[in-house]
This record gives structure tokens, C-alpha cells and sequence, in this order.
């Protein structure tokens, strides 16, 4: 079966290229929008990390966490409360902003604060959904589902082409492996390289426990740097990777986002492997 799409295999957002053999971009922050002020803390705090080693930059933050393993879980301040905070940061640092959305009729709230439109991971097939986002004419990350392979997540591109939409990203963030766990296929980042598609590896939900602990996922932040070592070093567009000042006391994901301090050795360390993989 042919599976490369009518296609842009490079986005152009603002003056950057994003493409699987342009220089790597960084997708990152915090998992969920806590508070505002942290949440601007966190974009400052990533954009002069960027700037002084170099790298571009996407900040990305959730309004909600609606997918909770508990109905007790948080979830975030919620998306009217989050349009001023993304307003403020594009304003303050200028850095592009990448949210997630489950429902359709919030695309259309969301779309003039942010630059690209996610589609989480369990609603990847949600045709509805992926059709209203492709609509803003946005750019699109479609998270490849847990229960879903490499090949098939070509169907999912076809509804954002359907809309003249021609601007997409796939993710990898692991597939469901027997009982409150992922495991990453990296056959999968080839597959989908091969569809003309810029690739995205979610070093952080990578290592996610799905509802591992008592009512929430839990995680094993220690193989995120062998896991994003080794995707950058096959040739990837963009690295994704949720970060936090301080990860225990996150609202969500609290045992797998990165913590500030350890990101910084951790980018300056993979860029080194992404000029290696983009010169062979």
C-alpha cells in the first residue's frame, strides 16, 4: 500500500521550517495550566533556555486534562479562563503555542491565541473533531492513538486533507502494552516518516503508567532521556516533552514531565544527536 499523503512535508511557522530534516524543534511546558502566573513563568523560563542554546521553540500547556483516570483528578483552569494566559504569553515572549482540544466547538474558541491544534491521543479517530480543527486552518498534531498502529493513523491525516488543510504533525507517544503500561515502537517513527509527514516523539507521555497508581497514571521519568535519545537520533521534526518546576507537585503527570533544571543538559545533549542524524 502507498502511504504517502497529499502533503506539506514542511511547516512554516513564523520565520521557522519544521520538517524531519530541518533542525529540531522543541515542543514544551508544563502539563497543565496550573495558575497563570505560573504558567508565564514556565514560558520564560523555556524561551530563554531556547535562546540561549539556540533551539526553536513551541510552549505547550493544557487548559484541561479532561481524560483523568479519576473523576476526582484536576484538570486545569479550563479554556475561558486560559485564553487570556495564552494571550499574555504570546504577547510577553512571542513563542508559538500548541494546546489540545476535546470537543469540537472549543476549536473555534481556541483558534485566534494559539498556532497549533492537538488532538489527543484516545481522540485521534474522532472525525468530528479532527475535521472542526483542520477547518481553523491551523496547524494540526494528531497524537497516534495507544490502540492504534503507525500505518493506520493515515486515515486520521486524510480528514485534515479533506478539509484543505495541508499542515500536519504526527506524534508517537507509545502503544498499550499489556496492564498500565506503553511501550514505544520505533518502527512506527520510520512508518510514519515515509508518509512525507514531519514526526513528533512525546519523550514524556512515552513513559506514562496509565492509571498505575490508585486513581491516576504514574510514570518512570528515568527512561525519558534514553527514549528521546534514541528518537532524535533516527531523524525526527520535533521533540516533545512536558516540563515543570516542580514535578511532584504538578497537577497531572507529576511522575513523568521533566523537571526545569534537568532540561536544559537533556536539549543541549539531543541537539548534538540531531545534527549527527540530519548530516548522514
Amino acid at each position: 500500500m502507498e502511504n504517502k499523503l497529499d502533503y506539506n512535508h514542511t511547516i512554516r511557522l513564523n520565520n521557522t521550517d519544521i520538517s524531519n530534516k530541518n533542525p529540531l524543534t522543541v515542543i514544551a511546558g508544563p502539563c497543565a495550566i496550573e495558575s497563570k502566573d505560573h504558567c508565564i513563568f514556565m514560558a520564560k523560563s523555556l524561551k530563554a533556555i531556547s535562546d540561549e542554546m539556540g533551539f526553536n521553540l513551541i510552549f505547550k500547556s493544557s487548559y484541561d486534562k479532561a481524560n483523568r483516570t479519576s473523576v476526582n483528578g484536576k484538570r486545569g483552569m479550563g479554556i475561558e479562563a486560559s485564553l487570556d494566559i495564552f494571550d499574555t504569553i504570546k504577547k510577553l515572549t512571542n513563542l508559538p503555542i500548541l494546546t489540545d482540544v476535546h470537543e469540537a466547538y472549543q476549536c473555534e474558541l481556541i483558534k485566534d491565541y494559539v498556532d497549533i491544534i492537538q488532538i489527543p491521543a484516545f481522540l485521534a479517530r474522532q472525525t468530528d473533531l479532527i475535521t472542526t480543527a483542520a477547518n481553523t486552518n491551523k496547524i494540526i498534531n494528531i497524537k497516534k492513538s495507544q490502540f492504534m498502529s503507525p500505518w493506520d493513523v493515515k486515515y486520521s491525516v486524510e480528514k485534515v486533507l479533506s478539509r484543505g488543510n495541508r499542515n500536519v504533525l504526527l506524534t508517537e507517544r507509545g502503544v498499550s502494552f499489556g496492564y498500565n503500561n506503553l511501550v514505544v515502537d520505533f518502527r512506527s517513527l520510520e512508518i510514519m516518516r515515509k508518509m512525507n509527514i514531519p514526526v513528533v516523539f512525546d519523550a514524556t507521555h512515552s513513559v506514562q503508567l496509565p492509571g498505575g497508581g490508585s486513581g491516576k497514571s504514574t510514570g518512570q521519568r528515568e527512561f525519558v532521556e534514553t527514549l528521546c535519545t534514541a528518537a532524535v537520533s533516527t531523524g525526527i521534526a520535533c521533540l516533545f516533552a512536558e516540563v515543570h518546576d516542580n514535578p511532584k507537585n504538578a497537577i497531572s503527570d507529576s511522575d513523568n514531565q521533566l523537571d526545569l533544571e534537568d532540561f536544559k543538559s537533556l536539549i543541549l545533549k539531543l541537539l548534538k544527536f540531531d545534527e549527527l542524524a540530519k548530516k548522514i
